[in-house]
């Protein structure tokens, strides 16, 4: 058994008065003691001058795209070992920035489910190849079912059932990674996806829907997904907007929200200029610029807040350059320009995260019994809340993860 001791401590719900001392038995966590609790002499104290708290949840990420632009393109077409490559370095960038858990929401042939637990890196949540449409976003990672109908939807999760996934994941709009699919408009009715959610839940899987579109949000709701990625709210005459009635509906039902934030803006400038589809959707949005359309996102989020909606944290990591893995911390500091306070946002990156993968009971919080995900960082994140971008140690399951800084 040892320990980590810290000052500052969050246990993934609420800051804790005068720190905390966090008790590691193997891969679990055995107890949550006062900052200065007297411990047994044969118990190795690891003594830290920052904060610690729940290792980091990335609710949306694709372990298969390396982080440059047309990544997840080409992993398609990549061989089963180049694939591992790029899932193995991306797991060390993701546990080398404090994230303890994944949830992969596309990858190609399955790939990601050989790696859900592998020592000392982040466990994964997988959700193997999206459902899509034929020729629809993301169809070239091999998850376009052969029709509509709801003997191929239903097939289409029975499959993933078989394959072992733990989340089903369908593309309800077109994407911007995917040109000619229609991200204004929707690839399924909302009577399509609730088939599929449906036998996703009579499975016990909980089915998360990819929706740019105002329309596809609104028919995935309709439908009863128990996520929505993206929820751009994109729409023909109005641009990019959120519904209050929608809003109002999806807090009410508790579905979870993910806006796939947590870019690096300074690196928006690497952003190649736009093919003339996206040029003329974000002409259309009132966006000159991908800063102009991200400050749009910082409102949105404002919004989510304003109506109660269960928000969790969500890179989209993998897909562009400002979509590195491990980015997930700049969630939380994003939440807060939107007006959330610190409490708030970290749950959102760990518990609430946790939760939304179907965790809790299992990781997101510091408690006696859950998995021994552990973070610390310097400082009090209260006053310092950037410091999440510097952690100091990772535990995962227990384990110290073996992983280099990201840079």
């Amino acid at each position: 058994m040892h320990a980590v001791r810290a000052p500052h401590a969050f246990d993934g719900e609420r800051f804790l008065p005068g720190g905390a001392t966090v008790l590691v038995d193997g891969d679990r966590i055995a107890a949550v003691e006062p900052f200065g609790h007297e411990l047994p002499h044969d118990v190795v104290v690891e003594e830290h001058a920052g904060t610690v708290l729940p290792g980091l949840v990335d609710c949306h990420t694709h372990l298969v795209a390396d982080g440059t632009v047309g990544g997840l393109e080409r992993a398609g077409s990549l061989s089963g070992a180049d694939v591992a490559t790029v899932v193995l370095s991306s797991l060390r960038r993701h546990v080398g920035a404090g994230v303890t858990t994944v949830r992969d929401l596309g990858d190609v042939a399955y790939r990601t489910l050989a790696f859900r637990e592998v020592d000392g890196l982040p466990r994964v949540v997988a959700a193997g190849p999206p459902v899509t449409t034929p020729g629809g976003h993301c169809h070239f990672l091999g998850g376009a079912v052969a029709s509509a109908g709801d003997e191929d939807l239903r097939a289409a999760v029975d499959e993933r059932v078989e394959r072992g996934v733990d989340v089903v994941k369908v593309m309800a709009s077109g994407g911007f990674a995917t040109p000619g699919s229609d991200q204004l408009g929707v690839q399924f009715t909302a009577a399509q996806l609730a088939v599929l959610v449906d036998r996703g839940h009579r499975a016990g899987l909980p089915v998360v829907a990819h929706a740019h579109s105002l329309a596809a949000m609104q028919q995935a709701e309709v439908a009863g997904v128990d996520g929505i990625e993206h929820f751009t709210g994109l729409s023909r005459h109005l641009g990019a907007r959120l519904d209050d009635r929608l809003l109002e509906d999806v807090a009410r039902r508790g579905t979870y929200v993910d806006l796939t934030m947590g870019n690096d803006r300074s690196l928006h400038a690497l952003m190649p200029a736009p093919p003339p589809y996206l040029a003329t959707l974000m002409e259309g949005l009132g966006a000159r610029t991908f800063d102009e359309l991200y400050a749009a996102r910082l409102g949105h989020l404002a919004q989510l807040r304003e109506h109660g909606v269960r928000v969790v944290a969500g890179v989209d990591s993998g897909m562009v350059p400002p979509k590195q893995h491990g980015n997930v911390w700049r969630v939380v500091l994003e939440m807060l320009e939107a007006g959330y306070d610190i409490e708030a946002a970290l749950a959102v990156a760990t518990s609430v995260a946790a939760s939304a993968c179907s965790l809790d009971g299992v990781t997101g919080r510091l408690a006696p019994g859950l998995a021994a995900d552990v973070l610390v960082v310097d400082g009090d994140l209260r006053s310092r809340p950037d410091a999440l971008g510097r952690p100091r140690r990772v535990l995962v399951r227990g384990r110290a993860a073996d992983a280099p800084q990201p840079t």
